[in-house]
């Protein structure tokens, strides 16, 4: 998070304060009637395994170059986002405001429900299933999580789950190396 210690806050449009945003285009409004009740959390890196090139952006405001790196060629025509990143440093920056859809899930299923981004925020954490996440992602998650929490009622501690669990099979993030008892833990501080 860009300053610890600090209560994160949503807005009236769904955009946290005072964080980096990167539009995306790629995003639509949330179905009538529908709230917000579910994070998903994610974990991504562009090109696998490397961190820190700023690429996460440019696949998510849809301005990725495919002759950049052999792996863009396949991704670059895709049109996803998240609502938000988490980056190794704990750098938030936010894609799409958390009132909208962001496409972010995919085919998946929780809850008994389908199209998981009719009803959910999706937060990518910059990483691997195998590498272990650092601890100021776990900070700056936790304390997005606390903001979402108290802004959206019907979302609780249950209605936190990973990529993976909405979409078994097809995939696996934010994988094992995600602690998720270390961030229930600095989510318990980050709700005081």
């Amino acid at each position: 998070m860009d300053k610890p210690g600090t209560r994160l806050r949503i807005d009236q449009h769904g955009w946290l304060c005072g964080v980096r945003r990167v539009a995306s285009p790629n995003h639509d409004a949330r179905p009538a009637g529908i709230a917000v009740d579910t994070l998903v959390v994610h974990g991504i890196t562009l090109p696998p395994g490397r961190f820190g090139h700023g690429q996460v952006d440019a696949l998510f405001s849809h301005t990725l170059n495919p002759a950049a790196h052999p792996f863009y060629a396949g991704i670059a025509h895709l049109q996803v986002s998240a609502h938000l990143l988490v980056e190794r440093t704990g750098r938030l920056t936010q894609y799409v405001g958390f009132d909208d859809r962001a496409w972010h899930a995919g085919l998946s299923r929780f809850d008994g429900r389908e199209r998981v981004n009719d009803f959910s925020v999706g937060i990518e954490l910059e990483g691997t299933d195998a590498c272990p996440y650092a601890p100021a992602q776990y900070r700056g998650l936790a304390a997005v999580t606390a903001a979402l929490l108290l802004h959206y009622p019907g979302m609780n501690r249950s209605r936190i789950v990973g990529h993976g669990d909405i979409a078994p099979g097809r995939k696996t993030d934010p994988g094992p190396a995600f602690d998720w008892a270390a961030f229930n833990r600095l989510l318990d501080r980050a709700c005081i």
